[in-house]
């Protein structure tokens, strides 16, 4: 290859000119500095609006979902009779997301596999099922392994991915890139909201293939998904009390996240965070499994993190998850309750009550998850660790 300030050429060692495909950067260099932040993942969460509406961008031209790569026709989607997400680490979580909105939507079974396990306990694939590969990077190598194993069994593979032209998408039948922007710190912030975002977009175009859902039903959902960088910028605004609150937590030995449906899923991401950026032991449950044994590490003042659903769109779920918060508040829990606005029922029994624009169920974790963040990041800062390389971690895990 040859590379000049105006222009680029490609030959092969016959001097022959090769195949080859092009790929558009669609970010600068002041997309990978800090731009007056104190840190790389604090740009990076306050760029999480922008990150979700990129993503959105140009997968619906009026009536229909799109993809950026597709080679799955229509027919392809609609003879698929079961769905694998495969993925590692946040992308893992995404994709538990992606199975509450594909399993609504499409009304297909959905399982979603560590990648690093999928392949070696043999799963049941055909030409009928969809494998969904979620990566930031597009290298990781447990994932492009889970692909390739798919492949070999005749699964057809979505890649949803950050990285345009990575391996990953290469080697899938169909992708939709995330458009998020270079991710500089370590952990996953505006690519998993990118992700979740995604992986939405994956469950319309599935129940919109197998005519689950309605054209207008796709056009509203897609119309509500498309309000949610609002919803996030809102809830980026209320954030310093969660600030405030990671001071006063900064010592503790312990963090407890709890979450119903969807929001379990986010416990689990707000534990990952925790101890990736500040090395404290965090757990995250289905908070229907508190009394089958989590509720035994319950002691006076362990701070507890519960994401709580809305009373109106999930009132036995969230009447469950009050029924938990009062469990864990009398055995001396440190209650803090992450809840939408307005909801007057759980604020008796909220040591710290943090409150989230009102957004449907199932798009809840797009806000839900950057308490978390900021709850993390800030811990992180308290107890004087670098927030943007953690110790151990790797940006991307290219070896198993």
């Amino acid at each position: 290859m040859v590379v000049t300030p105006d222009n680029f050429s490609i030959s092969s060692f016959t001097g022959g000119d090769p195949e080859y495909q092009k790929f558009t950067v669609d970010w600068d260099l002041t997309a990978a500095e800090k731009g007056g932040f104190p840190t790389f993942m604090d740009k990076e969460i306050f760029e999480q609006p922008a990150a979700i509406e990129r993503t959105l961008l140009g997968h619906f031209d009026g009536s229909r979902i799109t993809l950026d790569e597709q080679r799955l026709t229509d027919d392809d989607l609609r003879d698929v009779d079961k769905v694998f997400v495969v993925a590692c680490g946040s992308a893992y979580h995404s994709g538990l997301v992606a199975k509450y909105a594909i399993e609504h939507w499409a009304r297909l079974p959905v399982e979603v596999e560590l990648a690093s396990e999928f392949r070696y306990r043999d799963p049941v694939l055909d030409r009928e099922t969809l494998v969904v590969a979620v990566s930031q990077s597009g290298e990781t190598a447990d994932t492009l392994e889970a692909v390739r194993y798919a492949r070999q069994q005749g699964a057809r593979v979505l890649a949803v991915c950050n990285t345009n032209g990575s391996q990953i998408p290469r080697e899938s039948d169909a992708v939709l890139y995330t458009h998020a922007g270079p991710e500089i710190g370590v952990a996953a912030t505006k690519t998993f909201l990118a992700q979740v975002t995604a992986n939405y977009l994956v469950g319309l175009a599935l129940g919109q293939a197998r005519g689950t859902l309605y054209r207008d039903e796709v056009a509203r959902e897609f119309e509500t998904l498309s309000l949610m960088p609002d919803a996030v910028a809102t809830t980026l605004s209320l954030m310093e009390p969660v600030r405030e609150l990671a001071r006063e937590i900064a010592q503790s030995k312990a963090v407890l996240f709890l979450g119903r449906h969807v929001g379990y899923p986010v416990a689990l991401e707000g534990a990952l965070k925790l101890k990736e950026l500040a090395y404290m032991h965090a757990e995250g449950f289905a908070a229907g499994e508190l009394k089958h044994g989590p509720i035994a590490l319950i002691e006076q003042g362990l701070p507890v993190v519960v994401t709580v659903p809305s009373p109106k769109s999930r009132p036995v779920l969230h009447a469950k998850m009050v029924s938990n918060i009062r469990e864990i508040q009398a055995r001396g829990a440190r209650t803090i309750i992450i809840a939408e606005e307005f909801d007057d029922t759980v604020a008796p029994f909220a040591d710290h009550l943090i409150e989230l624009p009102r957004v449907p169920a199932l798009f809840q974790p797009l806000v839900a998850t950057i308490p978390l963040q900021v709850l993390a990041s800030e811990i992180a800062r308290c107890r004087g660790y670098d927030i943007d390389k953690p110790r151990n971690l790797a940006k991307s895990v290219t070896v198993e």
